[in-house]
């Protein structure tokens, strides 16, 4: 009988908060298969719904041991992608000692009170330090600080804190990392302006549960195949455009919120940026990368919702409308109803926007996209520098109105469209092909 030959491929799991996925591609990065996860949420300690860990940890082992014995693939590597600010807390036998907390779990107000009066310096020098906006448990430096102080037999028993996408690297590479994309994002870990944890991290002894911090890309190599590092989704998804294009870009990423990507922008976030919700991110190697977000996909759903309602319209009449009209003086009188305390304008109180001048559900929908693209451009404008290119991704980008609204407003800039089926995905498969790569640089030359 004939043997067939195996196909070579690199895996990658991508995990979300709903859905988790493992991606395949082949050697050209094209997709040849995906499975789908939906793990359903569990209570952790406190009662708080949080994802499954035992489950989840599982299912990746489950079809990593499948991939490997695989009669029709040859796994050429894996990385891994995954949300941030949540912790795996492992204990001195390696194996996780607490639930995976959910990010928006509260964090007790008391607790968030002495954290901040123990700093020696105001919430927004620390915030523009750590380019970390007051966030909560979204503040992942703050679930160790509350580990601390809230359960301390339990903080006692933690040994290593590895973020989520270090932690699904370790189940198959056996090494404990930390990677710069998972510490830098909003984490309050890493103090931006010298490069190194803050001061309260060493003062409190959280370092000493962290892992070590590695530039590489690559954790190990086990059997032949390359095991990534990990890395946070949100610097992933913006690792394809970089790989494609050597000129200065802005990456808009639209969705339930919107968030403005500057790659080649690494100024230090002040405090009044962070007040208008920008932030930073950390690329793979320890640079700072701004970005700047509004709730702008939330407020054009429910704002879309009010219209058909208004007018007795269906729900998805806006699709029908290709042609965008100039603005003219009503778009002015637009007022969002979803973004108080967010966005470029976080204190502009929640206002009903009027509806009744308007003489149609199309007439309506025109000015909503004008007074959602004057939003938007504000966000835009605190991380710009005048990039020729502006990359949309997402739902907006399949929106002719949205799209050239916006391109009347960057007459200099390209707008475009780079669909990427699945970036988040891609961009981990790029960043351990970048450090395959350098391996190899490295071997010619040693």
């Amino acid at each position: 009988m004939k043997k067939t030959m195996k196909k070579s491929i690199y895996a990658v799991f991508d995990i979300g908060k709903t859905n988790k996925k493992l991606i395949l591609f082949d050697e050209d990065r094209q997709i040849i298969d995906e499975r789908l996860h939906v793990c359903t949420d569990v209570l952790d300690d406190d009662g708080f719904p949080c994802d499954h860990l035992p489950r989840l940890t599982e299912w990746v082992q489950h079809h990593w041991e499948e991939l490997r014995h695989s009669p029709h693939y040859t796994v050429k590597g894996v990385n891994f992608t995954a949300y941030g600010a949540s912790f795996v807390h492992l204990g001195a036998d390696g194996e996780p000692v607490a639930p995976l907390y959910n990010y928006l779990k509260p964090l007790p107000a008391g607790l968030e009170e002495q954290f901040y009066a123990e700093l020696g310096q105001s919430p927004d020098e620390f915030a523009a330090e750590t380019c970390s906006p007051r966030l909560g448990m979204l503040n992942s430096g703050m679930q160790l600080y509350w580990l601390k102080y809230a359960k301390p037999e339990l903080y006692a028993r933690i040994h290593t804190s590895l973020h989520l996408p270090n932690y699904l690297s370790y189940l198959i590479s056996g090494e404990k990392f930390s990677d710069y994309t998972s510490i830098g994002c909003h984490t309050g870990l890493w103090d931006y302006q010298r490069r190194a944890y803050h001061d309260w991290v060493r003062r409190e002894g959280i370092d000493e549960k962290l892992a070590p911090l590695t530039r590489d890309s690559i954790a190990s190599v086990v059997d032949g195949i390359m095991v990534g590092v990990g890395l946070h989704d949100s610097t992933s998804a913006v690792m394809p455009y970089l790989a494609e294009n050597e000129e200065p870009f802005v990456l808009i990423s639209t969705g339930t919120w919107s968030v403005t990507i500057n790659p080649f922008n690494s100024r230090p976030l002040t405090p009044e940026l962070l007040r208008r919700d920008c932030l930073s991110f950390m690329t793979p190697r320890g640079e700072a990368t701004c970005a700047a977000r509004v709730f702008l996909g939330r407020e054009h759903d429910f704002q879309v919702e009010r219209i058909a309602s208004h007018f007795h319209v269906k729900p998805d009449f806006y699709r029908s409308i290709v042609l965008a009209r100039p603005y003219d003086q009503a778009s002015a009188g637009f007022r969002p109803a979803c973004m108080a305390g967010t966005g470029p304008f976080p204190d502009q109180p929640v206002e009903e926007w009027d509806l009744s001048g308007f003489r149609s559900a199309s007439d309506a929908y025109q000015h909503l996209m004008h007074g959602l693209i004057n939003i938007l451009l504000e966000s835009i404008h605190l991380v710009w520098q005048g990039e020729k290119i502006i990359f949309v991704d997402g739902g907006f980008a399949r929106n002719p109105l949205f799209m050239q609204t916006l391109s009347w407003n960057f007459p200099g800039a390209e707008i475009r469209t780079l669909e990427v089926p699945q970036a988040t995905a891609l961009g981990a498969l790029v960043h351990l092909e970048q450090g395959e790569a350098l391996k190899k640089t490295q071997l010619l030359f040693s």
